[in-house]
């Protein structure tokens, strides 16, 4: 109840319920073509939307927690490092465009349109909670800062969506596998430059998470519409 309260505030509640709407399109999308093919082969997308709102849940926790408590309290940052965590499953969905690539799809329209409507929708989540996240930071530490906290999290997002997709590491692998999860950024630490692609794709996701968020942070700027008066032409 209290996390609903703190969605449906006057400055978050058309936005959150925008993607609310907009993830029940999806799902009932995909349990469609489940029902259509009899192939539950997509199922996995509503688990993947599911943890695309997690970053809005410890955003919105967060911003409550920082807003409401002074002085030092573990709960700001243990749930500004959760938001932090699950934040790469918000754009992590577009990889799931990867699927259409594994042989003959009878219906390959359908799920590129299926898997790009959860994408989209996970990636504005995303950004909704990035967006609450800088806004903390800017009270903090200025505009400056948290445009640099932006291009800091767009980076480690682009690193942990390749993490995700290439070496199937999760979120919750940070407790359950934090050896094997260690080990696999030790090796890239070590050799960075062994395969072109352990750069260059980061860098790409990082780059296209961060273009996306600038253009979605300039809408942010329009003016708010007014009606246009129409003027009676005298007789």
């Amino acid at each position: 109840m209290r996390l609903i309260k703190l969605a449906l505030k006057p400055d978050t509640a058309a936005p959150v319920l925008t993607l609310a709407f907009a993830s029940g399109v999806c799902l009932t999308l995909v349990l469609a073509r489940i029902v259509y093919t009899g192939d539950v082969r997509y199922a996995f997308l509503i688990w993947n939307l599911f943890l695309a709102w997690l970053p809005l849940v410890f955003a919105l926790l967060s911003a409550e927690q920082y807003r409401t408590v002074s002085g030092w309290n573990w709960r700001f940052p243990g749930l500004a490092g959760a938001w932090l965590l699950f934040f790469p499953n918000a754009p992590y969905i577009f990889t799931d465009l990867i699927h259409l690539t594994r042989g003959y799809a009878p219906h390959f329209w359908v799920d590129m349109v299926l898997i790009l409507s959860c994408a989209l929708t996970g990636l504005v989540l995303g950004f909704l909670s990035l967006f609450l996240m800088q806004r903390v930071v800017r009270r903090v530490l200025g505009w400056t800062a948290s445009w640099l906290f932006i291009a800091m999290v767009a980076g480690l997002s682009g690193f942990a969506i390749c993490l995700g997709r290439f070496q199937r590491f999760n979120s919750w692998d940070v407790l359950a596998k934090p050896f094997a999860l260690s080990r696999s950024i030790g090796r890239w630490a070590v050799e960075p430059f062994a395969h072109p692609s352990a750069i260059a794709l980061p860098a790409l996701f990082a780059t296209f998470l961060f273009i996306a968020y600038v253009m979605l942070y300039a809408l942010t700027f329009l003016p708010r519409l007014h009606p246009i008066a129409v003027r009676q032409s005298s007789k």
